[in-house]
């Protein structure tokens, strides 16, 4: 995974993905903000990846050129392959379909692209394999270090993406089944449930207390529902469209004969009678998030866009990669057969990339075409507000794709007031002519600061629009200067 990262470092693509700048912003504000701390967090992300990216995001080389986000991804990428090899050979009794199932995984290029940049897949990644590996062990070892190790396996998935939150259960559930044998088997589903439950709770205890309700991260305004909106997608409320979506992702994600080594892998691993008590809870456990991801597009208001579906367009492609761990069982489950049968199933899950090398990077080009013109609009607002920027001038903004300007310019984000700051951010919006009193604002047309400015314009205080960037087929980027002086305070009485 370190030879992945620099690649893609050294191409220039590590923060195009829109979620993996927001993701670095989002651990960079929190030790940098005009309100730092714990709040900056969020509240529709989970936070663990946030939490792991601190001990890098400090540094402002680092955020500046993203690796403080792609450290730990790869880290947490190259954990998840030392989970899924030590969980396959367990399953399997054999290293060799150990190393297929981790050569399947981590050799896709989709997983060495979202394995290098600061997305949550790898921290999710590290955590599901974690929670298989200790879950087998337990089938096999009965041990409370098994239990132990589930619950805070399933406790950083539920931190990391909500799809960890599905795992709780069925996890328990066979702790609950493999654990008749042993005398205080409700005792460790309750241990695990326990340490599991640690992950939910702190988010809902989070939204309580800072948005005065548990479930905002499910129906805020940064939750999926509301920023579907009520816009149709394909999927939604139908089942067979759902699932022909989600397939078909997966097929351009990892390609047709990768899920069918998967699919056969499966039935192989359940068909044998000597081996269906290792191998169909892992069948179980990995067909999880496949069917998360089913359920999502039909009822969640969380669409999948496909090139090669209406409407044509890439959104949310990465979430096939929940089919690779399906894949990655596939192939140790013939693997397990011998050398050449592992070679085969190996030639076969990676012919599609052999044939067409670039058609299924299906994730890094989702990152491409949708990054194009946020990058346009940094390039061209960088250039001209650098020269022309003070050294402790202060920006209203919105803490949306523009951070990217400030991140790149190495302007600290304490320097900007953004609608994370609270208090000082609602007093400025509503009555700016006593408390706006920052040096630049930057709008994109429409957005809640060029309403502020608008107003500013009646009311004071008088900013200037100095620079339009404008990119075909989106909202213009405007900079503002203020061109009135801050009001001289009259002395204090003694």
């Amino acid at each position: 995974m370190a030879g992945a990262a620099r690649y893609f470092y050294t191409s220039g693509v590590t923060l195009w993905y829109g979620d993996a700048e927001a993701h670095l912003n989002i651990a960079r504000r929190i030790i940098d903000s005009r309100t730092p701390g714990w709040s900056q967090i969020g509240s529709t992300w989970l936070p663990l990846p946030h939490l792991l990216m601190l001990p890098f995001v400090r540094y402002d080389s680092l955020w500046q050129n993203g690796l403080a986000g792609a450290i730990p991804a790869a880290i947490a990428m190259a954990l998840a392959g030392t989970f899924l090899f030590a969980a396959m050979r367990r399953i399997f009794d054999s290293a060799l379909a150990a190393s297929a199932a981790t050569a399947a995984f981590l050799l896709n290029p989709n997983t060495l692209y979202l394995g290098s940049i600061p997305m949550t897949e790898p921290f999710f990644f590290a955590s599901l394999f974690a929670l298989l590996y200790f879950t087998v062990r337990f089938g096999q070892t009965k041990g409370w270090g098994s239990v132990i190790g589930a619950g805070i396996a399933a406790c950083c998935a539920a931190l990391t993406r909500y799809e960890g939150w599905f795992l709780i259960p069925f996890a328990a559930a066979f702790i609950l089944v493999a654990g008749r044998r042993v005398v205080p088997r409700i005792s460790a589903t309750v241990l695990f449930s326990l340490l599991a439950a640690i992950g939910p709770a702190i988010w809902l205890a989070h939204n309580r207390f800072w948005f005065t309700d548990p479930l905002y991260f499910y129906r805020g305004p940064w939750s999926a529902a509301a920023i579907q909106g009520k816009a149709w997608y394909p999927g939604q409320n139908d089942w067979r469209m759902s699932v022909h979506y989600f397939i078909e992702a997966g097929k351009l994600l990892a390609g047709l004969p990768a899920l069918c080594i998967a699919a056969a892998g499966a039935i192989v691993a359940l068909a044998e009678r000597k081996r269906i008590g290792r191998t169909a809870w892992p069948v179980i456990l990995l067909a999880l998030a496949p069917a998360f991801y089913i359920w999502s597009i039909h009822s969640s208001s969380t669409p999948i866009f496909l090139p090669t579906l209406w409407p044509h367009s890439f959104y949310n492609t990465r979430y096939a990669m929940a089919w690779l761990p399906l894949v990655a069982l596939g192939a140790a489950a013939i693997a397990r057969f011998g050398r050449i049968p592992a070679i085969a199933a190996l030639l076969v899950v990676f012919s599609t990339f052999l044939l067409h090398p670039t058609d299924h990077a299906i994730t890094w080009q989702e990152s491409d075409v949708n990054s194009r013109a946020r990058r346009e609009w940094i390039q061209q607002a960088a250039t001209w507000l650098k020269p022309r920027m003070g050294r402790d001038e202060t920006i209203l903004t919105s803490f949306n794709d523009m951070t990217a300007l400030y991140r790149t310019l190495g302007i600290p984000l304490r320097r900007t007031l953004t609608g994370d700051n609270d208090v000082e951010f609602a007093m400025a919006m509503r009555n700016p002519r006593v408390f706006l009193h920052t040096d630049w604002a930057i709008a994109i047309g429409g957005d809640e600061i060029q309403t502020v400015i608008d107003r500013a314009r009646r009311e004071g205080p008088r900013y200037e629009l100095k620079f339009r960037a404008t990119v075909k087929g989106e909202p213009a980027l405007e900079i503002y200067k203020r061109v009135d002086e801050l009001p001289i305070l009259p002395p204090i009485a003694q």
